[in-house]
């Protein structure tokens, strides 16, 4: 029944929008937009600020004029420049509010009665708008108000034009509707620029949570591998020592132990050292000298492929493990034939196969605490991205396939010439 045990390939991430939304590309985007809109409506409004300058007191009608034009332009280049937009903003605000209640002071009686809006009027929703963009929603509301009903109430009596309740209220409720729905759109975009600032903070966190858990797992994999291969057997080998030479071999195995404890300590998970499937291929089957019993080696071209170190030791340490299950339980004797056969795949991968034709195995009966295939196989090839299939028929012998990168349904190479070659 095979087995199989996968994990993600590394460096497969999905695709971040390149700019997405925030809440200081909204700031950006508004502060902009309302300069832009004060701009186009101080424009229009300029010649009928000079149709009036004549009937107004010059001195002071000028410096209302130059305060607010001054104020416009000011916001126009905070908001392009991103540096003191709220205050321009302020300045905006401020000066118009200044200007229309010292109105009456400021026109002449001949254009007081004349019965015409000043031009401060058609900059109403202007200092509306730059009220909404400098100030909080609740401070923002309040100037909404002030705002038209300053207008309103400079209108009525005889030194505002005589416009009478009813008009001055008409213009007043205009304003503030026209106004408040700027000061709405506003709102709202701030709010779920918000929002997506939060989801994009609260999404970064889990994937940080979940970067730190999976290296927490490579580690524990590699740990248990490391325990498994090389401390149990040691302390095995140790205990079981009653010659010299058996000590001597269970010293060395201590001293190569603590070697591979010491290198997993200091490798990095971000090592971009590499090597070629033609290393890893010798290197695996130099191994098989050191075994007690003789493997009949195999090799398909294995290709040009080149690949990371961390992964290189993973698939030999996996591989050496597998050889050493099947000696510890396929069987001995004649009829025990052992093989291990090492080819390229696609994309620079390597496979590496052992077989036996040994007593095999019903892979569902065994235990979870035997580290030796959960750990030492299966969760460290597919920590490093490969994949391992177990195919066991129990009294018929045993294959395990290593492969990496996990490709599932992936073919060999067709490149790579299928030819076998025995060596000895």
């Amino acid at each position: 029944m095979p087995a199989r045990a996968t994990a993600p390939a590394k460096g497969t991430t999905a695709k971040q929008p390149r700019n997405p939304i925030s809440r200081r590309q909204i700031e950006t985007v508004v502060s902009r937009s309302v300069a832009i809109f004060s701009v186009v409506f101080g424009v229009q409004t300029f010649p009928i600020l000079l149709g009036q300058y004549s009937e107004t007191k010059p001195e002071w009608a000028l410096v209302i004029a130059v305060a607010v034009y001054g104020s416009i332009l000011l916001l126009l280049v905070a908001s392009f420049t991103k540096r003191f937009v709220r205050l321009a903003g302020y300045a905006v605000a401020f000066f118009w509010l200044v200007a229309m209640a010292t109105w009456p002071i400021t026109a002449t009686p001949a254009l007081a009665t004349a019965n015409d809006r000043p031009w401060l009027w058609y900059l109403c929703n202007v200092a509306t708008a730059a009220a909404a963009l400098s100030l909080k929603p609740l401070p923002a509301s309040i100037y909404l108000i002030a705002a038209p009903v300053a207008y309103g109430l400079t209108r009525v009596p005889a030194s505002g034009g005589m416009r009478g309740a009813g008009p001055a209220a008409f213009d007043t409720l205009y304003a503030i509707i026209l106004g408040g729905a700027v000061l709405l759109l506003i709102t709202l975009l701030r709010q779920a620029a918000a929002s997506v600032d939060a989801a994009q903070a609260t999404a970064l966190d889990r994937y940080a949570h979940a970067v730190r858990q999976h290296a927490t797992e490579v580690e524990r994999v590699q740990v248990d591998s490391i325990v498994h291969d090389s401390v149990l057997t040691t302390f095995l080998s140790a205990a079981a020592a009653d010659t010299p030479e058996s000590k001597e071999l269970a010293t060395r195995m201590a001293k190569n132990a603590m070697g591979h404890l010491k290198a997993a300590a200091a490798a990095a998970p971000d090592d971009d050292t590499t090597m070629t499937n033609s290393q890893l291929s010798h290197r695996i089957m130099g191994a098989t000298a050191t075994l007690s019993a003789p493997f009949e080696l195999r090799t398909r071209d294995v290709g040009q492929g080149v690949i990371p170190v961390h992964v290189a030791e993973a698939v030999y340490s996996a591989s050496v493990q597998a050889m050493v299950n099947s000696l510890q339980h396929a069987g001995q004797g004649p009829e025990v034939t052992r093989w291990l056969s090492i080819r390229g795949r696609k994309y620079g991968g390597i496979q590496v196969d052992i077989g036996d034709t040994g007593a095999g195995f019903d892979l569902d009966a065994v235990p979870t605490e035997r580290l030796g295939l959960r750990v030492s196989i299966l969760e460290r090839v597919a920590s490093a991205g490969g994949v391992v299939e177990i195919d066991s028929v129990v009294g018929q012998g045993t294959v395990i396939s290593i492969r990496w990168p996990d490709r599932t349904g992936e073919s060999p190479d067709p490149a790579v010439p299928e030819i076998d070659e025995v060596l000895s």
